[in-house]
């Protein structure tokens, strides 16, 4: 069993602590970017997520937005799935969409990432 609550690092160095998922799946924590620890800026931004319990022998998938509201006006969406390798190593899979606020309708094609 994959257990989404802990502390994550992932290759750029960032850090994610997620707290104790709730029965009904439901966790927050948060999240510290290595792009902003290098920029000077060390505060961590508030993440909220759910996870789906998986079936029996299954991997638990999961989803968190993370609301960088210290120093940008965006918010990011993680989605994502929790693995156990042969070694014992639990590892999380995710894809990440940035929504960058913009001035106008006419620059809302590169608000996205």
């Amino acid at each position: 069993q994959c257990q989404l609550s802990g502390l994550w690092r992932n290759e750029q160095d960032s850090l994610m602590e997620i707290s104790t998922v709730r029965d009904d799946g439901d966790f927050q924590g948060k999240y510290l970017t290595r792009v902003t620890i290098a920029g000077g800026c060390t505060f961590p931004s508030p993440l909220k997520g759910s996870q789906q319990q998986p079936s029996e022998g299954g991997w638990p998938t999961f989803a968190f937005t993370v609301r960088w509201d210290k120093f940008s006006n965006a918010t990011t969406a993680f989605a994502g799935q929790c693995f156990v390798d042969a070694g014992g190593k639990e590892m999380l899979t995710t894809m990440w969409l940035l929504r960058e606020a913009v001035g106008s309708l006419q620059e809302d094609w590169k608000a996205t990432r």
